[in-house]
Parts: structure tokens; C-alpha cells; sequence
């Protein structure tokens, strides 16, 4: 089963949550009903990125640059690039 890194945005005030997981439709279920403590009561959260990993060792190493970037305007641009 493939893994997946994952840009989520709010709805309500635009920050985006960078995660990684072995199921994305399960794992956003989580964070729009609260199961999520770290990003509890922001949302609702729209998925506007995903990128597809065969190992879980690879989406994490993913995850890190990405959240390293520790940039708005680069998650922003890297949206935009994906549509």
C-alpha cells in the first residue's frame, strides 16, 4: 500500500498542516472531526497537495524538507505548481 505526504489548508484561516500517512481519506476524516489534538478546532481542512511514496521511511523523509521549508508562501507556490 503506497504512502502519502499531504498538504491540508483551513478553511477558516488558511494555515496549511503538513503530514504524511498510509491512508489519506481515513487520515482526513480524522483532522476535520477533531480526532487531530495538534490541529483540533482550525479547520475545516481542504487536502490541496498530495505526493505518492512506495515506503513509509520515504513519505516521512518527504514530510521533513517540507515542513523545514517552514514557509506560507513556499507551500503556496508549491499548490499552485500542482494545478
Amino acid at each position: 500500500m503506497p504512502f502519502h505526504v499531504y498538504v491540508l489548508q483551513s478553511q477558516s484561516t488558511g494555515r496549511y498542516y503538513v503530514g504524511h500517512t498510509e491512508n489519506l481519506q481515513k487520515r482526513i476524516f480524522e483532522h476535520n472531526n477533531g480526532r487531530t489534538n495538534s490541529i483540533r478546532n482550525r479547520g475545516p481542512w481542504a487536502l490541496v497537495y498530495s505526493e505518492e511514496y512506495a515506503t513509509r521511511p520515504e513519505a516521512s523523509h518527504r514530510e521533513r524538507q517540507m515542513k523545514r521549508m517552514k514557509s506560507h508562501a513556499w507551500l503556496e507556490r508549491l499548490v499552485r505548481a500542482s494545478r
